[in-house]
């Protein structure tokens, strides 16, 4: 397991503890019924509805276009040499402008804060269109929140919602922002429904599914995607590994041994500081909670907010707080 592996297995045990497990979406056929972070796009197809704030970017669904690495490649190519706003980041930069925004009672309310906001996103030359550009984005938003959902165990009813969230995209965007925005996640959404239908196939015996799987993987995604799956499947299975050495209060050693099989010392010392830092972070949680049940003013739980997190913690501490109490009931 490589060090960005090990970092990855750090983030994908925190996603497990925070029970993404029982949001399945797109992203979760993609790695093999391993779901990843909530906040995209696939909870709309599975049936919930997104907030007028920002969420993180998810799959998405696309054009055809299974032939998948090189046109998308070159479409990226084309977009950064012939237009700088049209970039292949250009929807993580609108995801942040929305996200700083905040949560709005309306959409107008939500464009209106985008005004005073979109010079910080992106250079002077683009904040105009960039501007006109997030205000459709949130319209685009609100439209998905209208689509029907679709439970992820039903191929029919996911190509329904596939296709209606094309029209949506493609009904706000034009071609050329729409490949900036999406065109990424073309072949991940081809790739995931051949999946599903792959593994409701009655026809198909296991080892027949099991062809078709690897088939699929290989003709309906780039190799860099498939790279990522592979690499994002082994992170969560440390992930998942660890939570079971949780559960069963296995001593250090006792994990040491079982990972060090699996993945070779190197690694096997690493998650070990992962596990370190994991009880060091619950042990800071656990004393921010502490002062909130205390009933400190806002005042003193945002000093000792400040004092015990990085503002990169702090993005996480609200949904470990939640998770907390959750478990505590």
């Amino acid at each position: 397991m490589t060090r960005t592996g090990l970092r990855a297995a750090a983030r994908a045990r925190w996603v497990l503890a925070a029970g993404v497990l029982a949001a399945v979406g797109l992203t979760a056929w993609w790695l093999g019924r391993t779901p990843a972070p909530s906040g995209q796009d696939p909870a709309t197809a599975a049936g919930a509805r997104p907030a007028l704030h920002a969420t993180l970017p998810g799959t998405g669904a696309g054009r055809a276009n299974p032939a998948g690495a090189s046109a998308v490649a070159g479409t990226e190519a084309r977009g950064a040499a012939a237009d700088p706003l049209l970039t292949p980041d250009l929807r993580a930069r609108l995801e942040a402008l929305l996200l700083e925004a905040g949560d709005a009672a309306t959409p107008e309310a939500l464009k209106q804060r985008l005004e005073a906001l979109v010079a910080k996103h992106f250079p002077p030359p683009l904040t105009t269109r960039a501007l006109a550009l997030a205000q459709r984005y949130v319209d685009y938003r609100v439209a998905l929140g209208e689509l029907p959902g679709a439970g992820p165990d039903d191929p029919r009813a996911l190509r329904r919602v596939l296709d209606a969230r094309r029209s949506v995209r493609e009904r706000h965007f034009a071609p050329e922002e729409y490949d900036a925005l999406f065109a990424r996640e073309d072949p991940l959404d081809h790739y995931t429904l051949a999946r599903l239908e792959v593994l409701h196939n009655p026809d198909l015996g296991s080892a027949q599914k099991q062809r078709a799987l690897k088939d699929a993987e290989e003709t309906l995604l780039p190799p860099e995607q498939r790279a990522q799956r592979r690499e994002a499947t082994e992170h969560l299975v440390a992930a998942a590994q660890t939570q079971a050495f949780e559960q069963q209060g296995l001593d250090v050693y006792t994990r040491h041994a079982a990972r060090a099989a699996a993945y070779g010392n190197d690694a096997a010392l690493a998650l070990a500081q992962l596990d370190r830092d994991e009880q060091a972070w619950q042990q800071r949680v656990g004393q921010y909670a502490q002062a909130q049940a205390e009933g400190r003013d806002p005042a003193q739980l945002g000093a000792l907010r400040d004092q015990l997190f990085s503002p990169q913690e702090q993005l996480r501490l609200n949904a470990a707080l939640a998770l907390r109490t959750a478990a505590a009931r």
